[in-house]
């Protein structure tokens, strides 16, 4: 299990490095966006939308890497303070009780709207917008999925902890000190 949870850390690690390369784009955008708007005068609804995609796939693909870097924002009144085997047992709550059944509650919330968008090929109301709606619907199922298994990662490194897994117990250790 530590092996799996391993390489879909690192999966997830990947994917959110190269996702952070999309803040710049989004920035890029907006400012040619700005510059064609304000200076030329001349509008792109297809160039709008593009910052909504790019930023929408930033934020929802990048948040499995930012759970597994414990960047989500939290209150973390006692947490920060806990023995790291009591941190082991919070995250082992929160991923089984928590995060990993919401994760899959969402799946099944959303395949219906998102299968129904692939059947359709749904794309922009605008007919100058982008006309792949169905790929944005599509990073939802994605979104859960990978919080899913970062949860699963969150377990299993925590579980390992518990074992007394030296390495994991300092993880846990440093949680909440940057």
């Amino acid at each position: 299990m530590r092996a799996l949870a391993d390489l879909i850390d690192r999966v997830n690690v990947a994917t959110g490095k190269g996702l952070a390369w999309f803040a710049l784009i989004v920035v890029l955008i907006q400012f040619v966006v700005v510059l064609m708007r304000y200076i030329f005068g001349v509008g792109s609804i297809w160039a709008q939308e593009l910052i909504v995609y790019v930023h929408a796939f930033l934020f929802m693909q990048a948040s499995a890497f930012t759970l597994s870097r414990d960047g989500h924002v939290r209150v973390d009144i006692f947490y920060r303070e806990v023995h790291p085997r009591t941190k082991a047992k919070v995250n082992i709550f929160g991923s089984i009780v928590l995060l990993i059944p919401v994760c899959v509650l969402l799946v099944f919330v959303s395949w219906d709207y998102v299968y129904n968008s692939w059947a359709i090929l749904e794309g922009s109301a605008e007919t100058s917008g982008i006309q792949a709606r169905f790929l944005l619907k599509s990073a939802i199922i994605v979104f859960a999925i990978q919080m899913a298994l970062q949860g699963f990662v969150m377990f299993v490194r925590s579980w390992c902890a518990l074992q007394g897994d030296e390495v994991e117990l300092q993880r846990l250790q440093q949680m909440g000190e940057n």
